[in-house]
């Protein structure tokens, strides 16, 4: 394992023990050894993860400005699958900052590159951000469509989620929008 990697895997616990300064200090050493050893993917995944750290902080335009760099690197390596979750996770720093239209513009960008690229629990998850979004924007009918879709494309529903997809299939039969 090499010196990045162990900076990487030490930054990714102390993330999830929610030490996000530190976990912030690591992925920054992380991503000068990767830059120093040339891997531009693994550049763009510390950023992403720098960003993760800024967004849990609060500091949304930090964490905009690490995803779009981030960004820019996988969509220049043709990447489009790690593009697009770096997209989704735009998405959520947009609906922590309160701008809708850019949120459900990157989730709708994610959405559809992981429908392309085949991935139906990404698909299911990106579809279920939006949703919630749209029902907290007051848009209840859109945001029961789009969380309906996602549940459709997700295998390991959680007890709450097995509760709505019943409570939306009672709502199809009861609407005639059911499939028969």
């Amino acid at each position: 394992m090499t010196t990045a990697q162990q900076l990487q895997e030490q930054g990714i616990k102390l993330f999830q023990q929610k030490d996000y300064e530190e976990a912030a200090r690591l992925f920054n050493q992380a991503q000068a050894a990767y830059e120093a050893d040339g891997q531009r993917d693994m550049v763009a995944e510390m950023q992403t993860n720098i960003g993760l750290v800024h967004r849990v902080l609060g500091q949304h335009q930090q964490a905009l400005d690490a995803m779009q760099a981030a960004l820019t690197i996988f969509q220049e390596l043709n990447d489009p699958l790690r593009a697009a979750k770096v997209l989704g996770n735009m998405g959520g720093v947009y609906a922590g900052l309160g701008d809708k239209e850019q949120a459900y513009n990157c989730y709708r960008q994610a959405a559809d590159i992981f429908d392309e690229q085949g991935d139906k629990k990404l698909y299911g998850e990106t579809m279920l951000a939006m949703a919630d979004l749209q029902v907290r924007d007051g848009k209840l009918m859109a945001g029961a469509a789009t969380y309906e879709v996602g549940l459709e494309n997700l295998d390991d529903l959680s007890a709450g989620q097995k509760v709505i997809k019943g409570l939306l299939g009672i709502r199809n039969k009861l609407t005639g929008g059911g499939k028969s």
